[in-house]
């Protein structure tokens, strides 16, 4: 009995931890995918671009001198605009076309490779890395975590909890998701449905931007990290059904504690085939995912 205590205390509880931390900052990109897929019906390829954006423009501001609580402020204020000019300038060109489905999701692939150039281009290829902010560890029942990991878990907490109430308990919310019901009938009660989606899409974004802040002392910044990191997200809002928040929280903390636990037993290089393994599972048996869309949680 006493063996099995210690196990659990010393390798499945860091490992759990791992999972809880990582999985809160995957939760904060699935939330932007599934937020601008369920009112904009649009599958944003570039996301974790945008993702990558964010870890790069906190890296400049570090530079410069600028504060890393500093940063968690500037880099969504700076994503915001820069997501809303996106949607106004480029998905809104092909967005009432018959074929739009195909059409954004090949704009935003596009969008993604030109982004993926333009960091190799002021950064360089090689990985940089990031200081994090906090150091140091805490004693937690026998278990030393890292005081970083443990901040993560707790503003990315705060964070999605602020995502639901804005979008489930504030005027803004409901206008989105009139929008995201019936765009037609929401524009003949005067909801501006097009700086709505607009703002959304600039939401998401700035979302993926704060994810990269959060991240970047953990990972290496690097113009692929988007990509590597992306993979995971629309495995979450796969899984949670698109369009659906409540599904992009429990997916998130379901599957990122599976990669985790099961990085004891297997190679690292086989837990990702593992959570797709799982998401083609879900398909197969609930093929909208394990919640409805935005508009019903």
């Amino acid at each position: 009995m006493s063996e099995f205590l210690d196990s659990l205390q010393f390798v499945y509880a860091p490992q759990i931890i791992n999972g809880l931390s990582i999985g809160v900052a995957v939760i904060l990109m699935a939330l932007g995918l599934t937020i601008i897929f369920g009112l904009l019906d649009v599958i944003n390829m570039a996301h974790g671009e945008y993702y990558a954006l964010g870890a790069y423009i906190a890296f400049t501001l570090t530079a410069m001198g600028a504060s890393f609580w500093l940063q968690l402020l500037l880099v969504p204020l700076l994503l915001l605009p820069i997501g809303y000019f996106t949607e106004r300038l480029l998905i809104q060109r092909v967005f009432h076309h018959k074929d739009r489905h195909i059409l954004t999701l090949l704009l935003t692939f596009g969008l993604a490779i030109i982004l993926e150039d333009v960091y190799k281009l002021f950064y360089g290829p090689q990985a940089l890395r990031a200081e994090s902010p906090i150091s140091g560890a805490t004693d937690i029942f026998g278990m030393m975590l890292p005081n970083y990991r443990l901040f993560l878990m707790a503003i990315g907490s705060a964070i999605i909890a602020a995502v639901w109430l804005v979008v489930y308990r504030t005027s803004l919310g409901a206008m989105v998701r009139a929008a995201a019901f019936d765009r037609n009938m929401a524009a003949s009660l005067g909801v501006p449905v097009t700086h709505v989606y607009a703002g959304t899409f600039a939401f998401g974004v700035a979302l993926a931007g704060l994810s990269g802040v959060l991240l970047a002392p953990i990972y290496s910044v690097f113009p692929t990290m988007g990509k590597d990191f992306i993979l995971l997200a629309f495995s979450v809002v796969i899984v949670g059904g698109l369009g659906s928040i409540k599904g992009a929280v429990v997916a998130g903390l379901v599957l990122t504690q599976i990669q985790a636990l099961a990085s004891l037993y297997m190679s690292p290089s086989w837990t990702d085939p593992l959570i797709f393994a799982i998401m083609v599972a879900v398909l197969m048996v609930r093929p909208q995912g394990l919640f409805g869309r935005i508009g019903h949680g």
